[in-house]
């Protein structure tokens, strides 16, 4: 059994973590059958990996487990908008001194985005720029 490792806040999630998140975000509760048939397509690991993974996320508090039925039901504790938003204020924090625009200048220039990507990204500054006035 893992040692209780919950805390108030979450732990940043690995990468291989946040597979699994987006797996679980987007499937809803899952089994490790369910989540490693997908996460394998995606990255290689071992069905073992995969449950050591949930395990090691369960005792994080990152995902709950349902074990009321024989295939144990994985689901994520909180939701996708809320562990991004800790994941990228994290990031701006560390990365970029707490500057949301150096950020965006970066994450602009790292990919190119699409036209519907940046008519969005306008429509977020301008109702954040209402909301300021």
């Amino acid at each position: 059994m893992l040692p209780d490792m919950k805390k108030t806040t979450l732990a940043k999630p690995t990468p291989t973590e946040l597979s699994i998140l987006n797996i679980l975000w987007e499937r809803g509760p899952s089994t490790v059958r369910e989540v490693h048939d997908i996460l394998s397509a995606i990255k290689p690991v071992g069905y073992t990996g995969t449950l050591k993974f949930l395990q090691i996320m369960t005792a994080k508090g990152s995902v709950r487990r349902n074990s009321d039925q024989r295939a144990h039901v994985y689901e994520a504790c909180e939701s996708a908008e809320k562990t991004k938003h800790q994941v990228v204020s994290d990031l701006m924090t560390r990365a970029f001194g707490g500057s949301a625009s150096q950020l965006v200048m970066h994450a602009l220039a790292g990919k190119p985005a699409s036209q519907e990507e940046i008519d969005e990204i306008r429509r977020i500054l301008d109702a954040h720029e209402r909301k300021t006035k």
